[in-house]
Formats: structure tokens, sequence, C-alpha cells
């Protein structure tokens, strides 16, 4: 086998390296925001800064890989005590506790491009979510469209960062069983909020990932 060919065969087995990220739920700048806008009824906001995810990003391959959630007991709607413990109702059913659900969302090989300084890259992706461990009745998966920036180290903190932008249009909670005629004590005032509160909205991301350090992206799966 000569030089050349022993070289690529070497190459080619050498297992792919990715970076690992990671926000920190704790900073409060990693921001999930939920908007539904009844045309007859309430513009409802519900809020979390608390958002934790982990991403492997291959840089020679331009993808990220992980997941993402979200603790319902860190989301506040209109920054009401009444109205965020009426949808820790409408998320859990009543069958479960608040403290032990979360939205996630996992991905694997979202196409991102390779990431330079000052250069936003866009990506568009199907991601499959669950709440409180519920997928949508239909088996959607949810299309984020976003726009990732690399801020090398020093320039957003000492640690290489990627801030993310995402956001979901025509987010239906319907599909994930959240609202009152999923939830028991709530039938009776299903046809009076009927008109009044969304089923469709808009999800926003805003989120600092930062370096964790390389690893073999086998282990970072």
């Amino acid at each position: 086998m000569n030089r050349a060919v022993l070289l690529v065969t070497l190459a080619l087995a050498a297992p792919a390296v990715a970076e690992d990220f990671k926000t920190d739920p704790e900073a409060g700048n990693n921001v999930f925001t939920a908007v539904f806008d009844a045309k007859l009824g309430e513009r409802i906001t519900a809020q979390s800064s608390a958002v934790a995810c982990d991403l492997a990003y291959d840089e020679k391959a331009g993808t990220a890989s992980g997941a993402c959630s979200v603790p319902l007991t860190s989301v506040k709607v209109d920054n009401e005590d009444t109205k965020t413990g009426h949808f820790q109702q409408w998320v859990t059913n009543k069958k479960s506790d608040p403290k032990e659900c979360r939205f996630e969302a996992k991905f694997a090989a979202v196409k991102v491009g390779k990431l330079a300084p000052e250069q936003p890259a866009s990506f568009a992706a199907q991601i499959p979510f669950t709440v409180c461990g519920r997928g949508p009745v239909d088996g959607r998966e949810e299309r984020v469209k976003g726009m990732a920036l690399l801020f090398p180290p020093g320039a957003y903190g000492e640690k290489k960062t990627i801030r993310i932008r995402a956001t979901i249009e025509g987010f239906d909670r319907d599909a994930y069983h959240i609202g009152p005629k999923y939830t028991e004590g709530w039938f009776a005032r299903v046809q009076q909020l009927a008109k009044v509160v969304a089923e469709k909205g808009t999800v926003e991301l805003s989120l600092f990932a930062k370096s964790q350090g390389e690893e073999k992206a086998a282990s970072a799966k």
C-alpha cells in the first residue's frame, strides 16, 4: 500500500471529533418564549429563562446533535401566578406532578454548516418534541428555523460560544393534549374558553451555548 492510500485509509478510519457545547439554565440568558394570540380572545405569553441544552457540533460535517429541555415549573404565563397555575394543570392534565414535567426536544445531524466568527449561519430542521413525555398525537415533527452565530473566546466570555436563535411557527398545543378539554375539572369551561385561548402559537428560543471541549463524536451522541 503506497503512502497516499495509507493516509486516506487512516483518515477514513479515524473517528470524527465533535465539540461539546452547553447552556447554563441558571444564567438567565437562555430563554424560551411561546405566544398564543387569539383573534377574538387573549394574547398569552409563556416564558422561561431556564433552558438547558447539550449539543455536539461536528465542524467537519457542519452538523449539530443534542437535546434541549425546559422545566414546566420554570415557565411563567403573563407573569401571573393564577395563569401559571392553570397552565401547569393544562400541560400535565392534572395527572402528574408539574415538577416532573418538561418540554423536551432531541435532534441529530442538523445541518448548520461551518461556523465562523461574525458570520451567521441559518438552519432548518424537523425536530421531534415531547411534553411531559407525551409526543404529538399525529406523530408530527416541528419545523424549526433559526440562525447560529459563533463567538470566539474572549468575545462573549472566556469560552467559545454559539448563539442560537430559533423559531417554531404554528406550534399546536392541542396536538400535545395541552388544554382544558384534556384536564379534569375544566370540562365545563371548554366551550367558554374555545375562542379565548388560541390553539396555535409561535415558539422562540434564544440560547447561548458555551464550549465544553472536544470528544469523540461517537460518545457525544
